[in-house]
């Protein structure tokens, strides 16, 4: 499945001109071939935490992406942008943070086991279609999937 950027994209690097970040596409958009909704996550990482407080401000101010905070405490700061399943995810964070680590681990992994991704693609159309639009039954069943995954990856490595 192709996916685009949302036409204010250009905007969204303003707002981090200084220092530039570095952009890592995570999430099941940036694995080929594997099923994933219209969405893409993006994470802006800075070097230095000291800059995140500013960018999350210009990020605000350009009125084209919900700001949601840190949800889970884990030092990754949330936008999204886009209507209903469509849309991106924007993370600003510091290149060291563990959730980046993370989805890093896990994407890389998928791309370079093919059939671990099928069996994730498999796993994600089952509870779609028992979730209901329950996304946290949805995310909740990936759980054991994505840790045994990041598990493997870390023998890998």
């Amino acid at each position: 499945m192709a996916v685009s950027l949302p036409p204010d994209r250009g905007r969204a690097g303003a707002a981090s001109r200084s220092p530039r970040p570095g952009l890592y596409h995570v999430g099941s958009t940036s694995v080929p071939g594997l099923a994933a909704k219209p969405k893409i996550d993006l994470h802006a990482a800075f070097e230095n935490a000291d800059v995140l407080p500013e960018t999350i401000e210009r990020v605000q101010s350009l009125g084209a992406y919900t700001f949601h905070g840190d949800k889970y405490q884990q030092q990754t700061w949330t936008f999204t942008s886009g209507k209903g399943s469509y849309g991106a995810r924007l993370y600003l964070c510091t290149t060291d943070n563990a959730v980046l680590r993370d989805r890093i681990a896990f994407r890389d992994y998928l791309r370079s086991h093919p059939e671990r991704a099928k069996a994730y693609a498999a796993l994600k159309l089952k509870l779609m279609g028992e979730a209901n639009d329950d996304w946290d039954y949805y995310t909740g069943g990936k759980r054991d999937f994505v840790l045994e995954t990041l598990r493997l990856a870390s023998e890998k490595g």
